[in-house]
């Protein structure tokens, strides 16, 4: 038997059993379409993370009072006994730091901002060093960043999102104009490039003043964060890292062989955690996955097997015109097969939609990968052949005689 014609008896069979086809494809396209969202999802976030990660640079590192990720309870209320990171600690690492090729500080609250009868509320405002917007890679859409000069003199100029600028300046040049943060009026001087949503969080709702303007309205003794660039990753970085542990430990009299009372994070240990952690999310849902591939492929199985019953007498004619066992075997093995890529093919369409159905309504980032459509299609055609191994050499090891005495 040609190859082709295996396919066209195959399709053939499966065209006259409709009902049953698409009950056997269920288990199939429910277990890849499983794989391909679990994997996309993940590919998602795992990208999201990456980028936001080392949007500072792989050369850039962070000094605050807590690390971005605590694992209990115990840890927070050990990091909560720190002292808190002032604007003084880092004007030493500025000062002091030989190593560091650029520096700044950060801190950030949440309030309501207003120009006329317009608000937006909930926004984030930040209060930046000038260097600030250089070393998290800001750009700069329009207008200009923040200067020395600005900083130095507290001036009281903002650099606003998208959202500020199309929410309370619609249709005008918002640059030169004025707005309030917390009744605190500041002249717009740029805007930055758009960053968009993610997890259904906008990005561009914020404002950034100078954080001497900044600590102005809120005060000097909150937390902040110092952002340090070394200019080059690797050996560079660490140690620049190494210098400003120094620096940071002799300014705030951490005792020899104690603690650092403040945490240095670098972005390639975020990222690394974030992907054991997602690997680990990747294999639990993935084996469930699998055990569902496998439940499909039972069912294939089950499905083939009443075929070759129902198919006895046909078998036996084919087998007394000539048919080798190798022919029976192909044609059911093709069935069972094209059954799988079939259900396969179904899942990847709906497992691609499942994930950008939750990127719409949740904002959950998602990024399809060739390779797990390709992986989620050659698991169906595998499942397939396998479970349709058994069928088919039944239906081969058929003997002619028998068959042709079964009933229709």
């Amino acid at each position: 038997m040609e190859f082709k014609e295996a396919i066209k008896l195959a399709l053939q069979s499966l065209w006259q059993n409709k009902l049953r086809t698409v009950l056997t494809l269920l288990g199939m396209m429910i277990s890849v379409a499983s794989i391909i969202a679990v994997v996309t999802l993940v590919n998602g976030a795992m990208t999201y993370v990456t980028t936001k990660f080392t949007r500072y640079g792989a050369d850039v590192f962070t000094v605050s009072r807590m690390p971005s990720i605590i694992f209990n309870t115990e840890d927070y209320e050990r990091y909560q006994r720190r002292k808190n990171v002032l604007f003084d600690d880092y004007a030493y690492v500025r000062d002091n730091c030989t190593r560091c090729t650029g520096i700044g500080a950060a801190q950030s609250t949440v309030a309501k901002v207003v120009r006329g009868t317009n608000s937006v509320t909930d926004s984030s405002v930040r209060g930046y060093t000038w260097q600030m917007p250089l070393l998290q890679n800001l750009d700069i859409a329009e207008g200009r960043g923040f200067t020395a000069v600005d900083e130095e003199h507290a001036s009281q100029v903002a650099i606003i999102g998208t959202d500020i600028r199309d929410n309370l300046f619609p249709g005008v040049d918002p640059l030169g104009l004025e707005l309030r943060v917390d009744g605190m009026p500041y002249t717009v001087v740029g805007v930055a490039e758009k960053q968009g949503s993610t997890f259904g969080q906008s990005q561009d709702n914020w404002v950034a003043v100078p954080l001497t303007a900044y600590q102005k309205t809120y005060g000097t003794m909150k937390t902040l964060t110092i952002y340090v660039k070394a200019g080059s990753a690797g050996p560079v970085l660490e140690a620049a890292g190494d210098e400003v542990r120094v620096l940071m430990r002799s300014r705030r009299h951490d005792a020899p062989g104690a603690e650092d009372s403040f945490e240095l994070d670098v972005n390639n240990t975020l990222v690394s955690f974030f992907s054991k952690v997602t690997g680990m999310f990747g294999a639990v849902m993935g084996g469930v996955a699998l055990i569902s591939l496998v439940v499909g492929g039972i069912v294939i199985m089950n499905m083939m097997l009443a075929s070759v019953t129902e198919r006895t007498r046909e078998i036996g004619i084919r087998k007394s015109l000539g048919a080798r066992g190798h022919d029976i075997m192909l044609q059911f093995l093709v069935e069972s097969c094209a059954l799988a890529l079939v259900g396969g093919f179904l899942g990847v369409i709906g497992g691609i939609a499942v994930a950008q159905g939750v990127t719409l309504a949740l904002g959950f980032p998602s990024t399809v990968a060739l390779w797990s459509v390709l992986l989620g299609l050659a698991l169906a055609a595998s499942t397939g052949i396998f479970f349709g191994v058994y069928p088919a050499r039944k239906a081969a090891n058929l003997d002619p005689i028998v068959a042709l005495r079964a009933e229709l």
